[in-house]
């Protein structure tokens, strides 16, 4: 269609309709006081920045990287954030399996995969105890928009994607402690296996250059660089 009947089109469906009017009312009623207030915050930033510069004289601050390439160096491990509570620092399809909830929103799963989990037909994508690894955390400092961030392991490398945090480490964005402070990515070879056995997308996987094995100095548990990197 030209514009103009594209447009008189979009004028007459009411869901177009609807989301023009939330805009609007979004634009006149909420968003100066919104704007308003982010000025302040913005402004106010700046002095609570310098007031952490002054009594934590001795960290390190990183400068705002907001739509720029930056690089976060880490090492996959996991961590004991309260007494008598420890964590792994890799999840499995297993444990994907174990909270299976038919019907529910967040934790039901497809049929051909709780067949494949238990088949464990994992092909080359199981790790060394014939598991197949799912998410793996790691202590790289991450922050919001980091999600889809390709976690590189020393010999660049891709081994995974970033797209979260735990929940210990959420006050990151102001305190970074490498103690707690845990990132959260899917392990590549998950994402291989989705490809590959799930849905079936094996010529994907054909033009890719896999590689297996690691050398055994960079090496960690269950065959995964301790350290690695996060581009974000």
């Amino acid at each position: 269609m030209s514009p103009k009947k594209a447009l008189k089109k979009l004028q007459k469906d009411e869901l177009f309709a609807l989301t023009l009017a939330m805009y609007q009312f979004y634009r006149s009623n909420l968003a100066p006081n919104y704007n308003s207030v982010k000025a302040q915050l913005d402004s106010m930033d700046r002095l609570y920045m310098n007031a952490q510069m002054e009594v934590f004289s001795r960290d390190r601050f990183f400068p705002d990287a907001n739509s720029t390439l930056r690089l976060s160096y880490g090492k996959v491990e996991g961590f004991a954030p309260r007494d008598a509570i420890t964590y792994d620092h890799y999840t499995t399809l297993s444990g994907v399996v174990s909270k299976y909830v038919p019907g529910d929103y967040e934790f039901d799963l497809p049929e051909r995969l709780l067949e494949l989990e238990e088949s464990k037909e994992y092909g080359d994508y199981a790790n060394e105890h014939g598991e197949l690894p799912v998410c793996f955390i790691a202590s790289n400092h991450t922050s919001g928009g980091n999600s889809g961030s390709p976690a590189i392991n020393g010999r660049g490398e891709l081994i995974g994607l970033n797209f979260d945090r735990v929940w210990e480490g959420t006050m990151s964005d102001y305190n970074f402690d490498e103690r707690i402070c845990r990132n959260i990515m899917v392990d590549i070879r998950y994402v291989l296996f989705i490809d590959d056995k799930f849905a079936g997308a094996s010529h994907l996987v054909d033009e890719m250059d896999l590689v297996y094995g690691a050398e055994e100095e960079v090496v960690g548990e269950d065959n995964i660089p301790t350290e690695m990197e996060v581009a974000e």
